[in-house]
């Protein structure tokens, strides 16, 4: 959610501020409602705030030009304690004459405690946030220590729940401290000036070196180098890695929007989670696991834990590793899976899903897994990130950075991974098991080039869109795994468009949802492949009757060559044909182009929607 960035540099340079404005830019896509700066300047402590969009923040700071700085501390506010008023914005201030500046990311659990204890003292608070909170222990614990370092160490093992705080004070210019637990913080290394963010799109476009903080570390900022610490005091070591993509990937590369660009970098998502996961025999190694072939034999029980799009990867998911691999799979929510005592033991595989690696809700369930003795693999986008390192194994996607918040490439992507895992799964059985996992892999690696085709293909769905610009309500049918393919269809249109639509699965029409249908109703339909066992096809092609003899209009999603659903169908979205399970890869995207296309017809922001934020790092 919030966007958090550091820097720090040489004396002479100057550029604290507009480093920080840089990285907060670059930052937006998490999403956010206010936006502050704090610098440290020869005056002491200047800050600037202001609620809503960055570019308010940018003309008070024309208004009102700070001093040159060396050191500054920025931040992108999602409100969380507090609405989003310029008083509520970050930074918040702490200390004896409020020489020390705090931003912070997360919920702090025992603020109001902390708060009566603090006012009690005689602090006074300008704000309604528990961040404030945090400013004023830190800065009273500096007041005591002397130092920033020994102040939020003495801050953060006061503070319960889950938090990244960064803190600059007037007395010891050249330093930056920044502090996490449970919420994301990594360290940019340059030459002579150094950097923190809350991913290291804050700083990609000065460094690619990169150090990974633990759990429960404390990182102090210099020009000239770094110190890590644990909550117990302790020296502690960071990772070091090198960021694999540059500025330029996080850029709209000639696309009006991020999302129509990642909707275009599909076939290179899946292409990219597919690199490198055979041998020159064709068979699965999956080295980034960690988990032995002994261990995964083992397992008799999956479940996937996920929020939103992640969740309907998942639901796809089900259906493909049951079929392949015959073991049995639950989809839950991850912010219902630790609260619902599940069943799990030494046995059960946890799979989570998060293109962030930071959902909060997840990372919990996670951990809960953890505790439970359960094997945990991690499907995550990005490296470093904090679910992957509380996992026993992970399984990364290579989709690139994904900046829109409605996610399209990473979910492709998602899907892709799990069906490795399905696959990987299979062959580990052996048997008629394996021989399937090889012939689907195969088949897998034409699905980009399917992709490619799909999006040549849009100009139709393009034009329906912005016709249907001041629609009101959109059904979406599916069927097997074009349940979830329909769920997510209409979590795109809500998330980008502000109607109401909702996924259904096809058989549960006549069951309540057919009421819904009148005259006029646009209804999309995810039309399984004739080659579906179990009669399928048929079966969703009744749907479509049914709905269109009482006044839908039926908008037809169906592989090349189905000729069946002609006569019922307002119009025909056609997708390359591929086996049954593998067609979320291509069902989705005409819903996907749909929305934004919606969406951007109805004159919104498809890049950060209202309300919502990338990365969901609060529970």
């Amino acid at each position: 959610m919030c966007g958090i960035v550091g820097y720090v540099g040489p004396t002479l340079d100057g550029k604290a501020l507009d480093v920080v404005m840089e990285g907060l830019a670059r930052l937006e896509y998490r999403g956010y409602d206010s936006a502050g700066v704090a610098l440290v300047t020869d005056e002491g402590i200047e800050t600037e705030k202001r609620a809503g969009k960055l570019e308010n923040l940018r003309v008070a700071l024309d208004l009102r030009p700070l001093d040159d700085s060396r050191t500054a501390i920025g931040h992108t506010r999602w409100a969380t304690h507090g609405g989003p008023t310029d008083g509520n914005a970050h930074p918040h201030r702490g200390g004896e004459n409020d020489k020390l500046a705090l931003i912070h990311n997360g919920i702090i659990e025992n603020f109001h405690s902390l708060k009566r204890e603090l006012l009690a003292q005689g602090w006074t608070f300008l704000s309604e946030t528990d961040t404030e909170v945090a400013a004023k222990l830190v800065g009273r614990e500096f007041d005591r220590t002397g130092d920033l370092t020994q102040a939020m160490l003495a801050a953060v093992q006061r503070l319960e729940g889950a938090f990244t705080l960064l803190a600059v004070h007037a007395d010891q210019p050249g330093v930056v401290v920044g502090a996490r637990r449970n919420s994301p913080l990594v360290v940019g290394l340059g030459e002579g000036e150094n950097f923190l963010g809350s991913d290291v799109a804050a700083f990609i476009g000065y460094t690619r070196h990169a150090l990974e903080l633990g759990q429960d570390q404390i990182v102090t900022i210099t020009p000239d180098g770094y110190d890590v610490i644990g909550f117990d005091g302790a020296p502690a070591e960071g990772t070091h890695y090198e960021v694999t993509w540059d500025a330029a990937a996080a850029e709209k590369g000639g696309y009006a929007t991020f999302m129509e660009k990642e909707i275009n970098e599909q076939p290179h998502a899946v292409a990219d989670t597919l690199l490198g996961r055979t041998d020159e025999s064709g068979r699965l190694v999956l080295d980034e696991l960690r988990i032995s072939e002994e261990q995964m034999r083992a397992v008799d029980k999956i479940v996937v834990v996920a929020c939103g799009t992640a969740a309907y990867a998942g639901m796809v998911a089900k259906y493909a590793i049951e079929h392949w691999a015959r073991i049995p799979v639950e989809v839950a929510l991850a912010h219902e899976f630790r609260y619902a005592d599940p069943v799990v033991d030494e046995r059960t595989l946890v799979v989570s899903i998060s293109q962030s690696g930071e959902t909060m809700d997840t990372l919990m369930a996670v951990k809960h897994a953890n505790d439970l003795g359960a094997l945990t693999i991690s499907v995550c986008n990005t490296h470093g990130s904090t679910i992957p390192r509380e996992s026993d194994a992970v399984l990364y996607t290579h989709a690139g950075p994904e900046i829109a918040v409605a996610s399209t490439k990473a979910f492709l992507a998602q899907i892709t991974a799990c069906y490795i895992l399905g696959l990987y799964l299979a062959q580990l059985r052996g048997g008629t098991y394996a021989d399937d996992a090889a012939s689907v892999m195969h088949e897998l690696q034409d699905i980009p080039a399917k992709i490619s085709d799909l999006l040549g293909r849009m100009d139709r769905v393009k034009e329906i869109a912005r016709f249907m610009a001041d629609t009101r309500s959109v059904l979406f049918l599916g069927r097997n795994v074009g349940f979830p393919v329909a769920m997510e269809g209409a979590l795109k249109l809500k998330e980008l468009a502000y109607i109401h639509a909702e996924g259904f699965a096809a058989g549960e029409l006549k069951h309540g949802p057919i009421a819904l249908i009148d005259a006029g109703q646009p209804v999309f339909i995810i039309v399984p492949s004739p080659d579906t066992p179990h009669e399928l096809h048929k079966k969703v092609v009744s749907n479509i009757q049914e709905i269109r003899a009482r006044g839908a209009r039926t908008l037809v999603i169906a592989v090349d060559g189905d000729e069946d659903v002609v006569p019922f169908a307002d119009e025909v979205i056609r997708v390359p044909k591929c086996s049954p399970l593998l067609q979320p890869l291509l069902t989705v995207v005409p819903l996907q182009v749909f929305a934004l296309q919606l969406s951007t017809a109805k004159g919104l922001d498809v890049d950060q929607p209202r309300n919502l934020a990338k990365s969901v790092t609060v529970e």
